[in-house]
């Protein structure tokens, strides 16, 4: 029987989505290009070989429209007979990626595959794809939820309040975040993920003296006086503090089978073990982790308890502490290398950039099974087990 294993996984820093960040001189093409020329070259393998470049991007239009993935792989240097595709999960379309193209190295449609993603937020912004005054969810959406959907950051709040998550707990959650993140850096734990690029060798939005007395003086991020009349329960308790920036990165893995590794010479890292994908209520839209992670176990047989390792893609920290909840996770085993509130959120990266700090995190603490799940706009989320091979 075909397995799937991740040989090689590598990505850039993460700067700032904003004008002035580290990466935002950089055309998005070129970001993926970089990760994918280090991921051929860390791993020694002929592009030619390569079956397929599945990528996810979110915001596809301008810079990231015409499927970036494809542009990206010419630039590298890929053979131009070496196809490739990008598509849009939202948040977790490179996850999505990761699922794609195991699912075909198992069933035998590809022997050497990459996935991987990129989002440069301070070229592309975030609802780019949007133009001012379209719609783009019509008129079916607008009869099924008469009372109309929400931003994120409502979904978040009312997480909070569902959950009853106080405004410390998140903060407290946010800092421990960032605290694990300059860990890591500090003691050589992205080394080998982190590809530099132009000068920039490490992420840009990590804050080594976060505290949770920085994090009370700012004021919610997503207050809003007609929300607050609908949504009474909300205590306004998201910041900008304990959310996750917006950012420009990229990030990919090479996946192919046993075999084929072991003929190519490559070295596994992980093996995917079990995939799940979910749809939950659009209107709390991010609580989709919850249900997936409990389909993903079902379908590994495992339990909780199993799990050395989760990655859970840290877009507000409602959304993990939330999880955290329901499904009894030791938060010691979550996010070991800090989230995405310290690293950042390229959001068509951000997939596989879990799973790159993933796999890396598994070998260096001798994880035997771990997890990673993203929550997604619309009320969707992945999940997917690795073992150590």
């Amino acid at each position: 029987m075909r397995d799937a294993v991740i040989v090689e996984a590598v990505r850039t820093p993460i700067g700032k989505g904003k004008p002035n960040g580290s990466l935002a001189h950089v055309h998005p093409v070129e970001l993926l290009a970089h990760t994918l020329r280090s991921l051929v070259e860390r791993s020694g393998v002929d592009p030619a070989l390569i079956d397929d470049v599945i990528g996810g991007t979110v915001d596809q239009v301008g810079e990231q429209a015409m499927n970036t993935t494809r542009y990206a792989a010419l630039s590298a240097g890929f053979p131009e007979t070496v196809p490739a595709t990008t598509v849009d999960r939202q948040c977790g379309s490179s996850q999505q990626a990761v699922h794609f193209a195991a699912q075909g190295v198992l069933s035998g449609a590809y022997d050497l595959v990459v996935a991987c993603g990129v989002e440069s937020m301070s070229r592309v912004p975030m609802w780019s794809n949007v133009p001012p005054g379209k719609d783009p969810f019509g008129p079916g959406i607008a009869a099924r939820y008469p009372d109309g959907l929400v931003p994120q950051g409502i979904s978040a709040e009312l997480i909070a309040a569902k959950w009853s998550l106080t405004r410390e707990e998140m903060d407290a959650f946010a800092v421990s975040s960032h605290h694990r993140a300059a860990a890591a850096w500090d003691n050589g734990l992205f080394d080998a993920e982190v590809a530099p690029l132009d000068g920039v060798s490490r992420d840009e939005c990590v804050r080594p003296g976060s505290a949770p007395e920085i994090l009370a003086g700012l004021k919610p991020a997503y207050h809003d006086p007609v929300f607050a009349e609908r949504f009474p329960q909300i205590e306004w308790n998201v910041t900008a503090g304990n959310a996750s920036p917006i950012n420009d990165g990229a990030s990919a893995v090479l996946i192919t089978s046993s075999e084929t590794a072991a003929r190519l010479g490559l070295r596994p890292l992980a093996r995917l073990h079990s995939f799940a994908v979910t749809g939950s209520d659009p209107v709390l839209m991010l609580t989709g982790v919850i249900p997936a992670t409990e389909k993903v176990l079902r379908r590994a047989n495992l339990s909780i308890d199993d799990i050395d390792l989760f990655e859970v893609n840290e877009a507000f920290a409602s959304v993990v502490l939330a999880w955290r909840q329901e499904t009894g996770a030791d938060l010691d085993k979550v996010n070991v290398h800090g989230g995405a509130i310290a690293l950042g959120h390229p959001l068509g990266a951000s997939g596989t950039r879990l799973t790159t700090t993933l796999v890396h995190a598994m070998r260096e603490r001798g994880a035997r099974y771990a997890l990673q799940t993203m929550c997604e706009a619309g009320g969707l989320a992945n999940a997917m087990v690795l073992e150590a091979v």
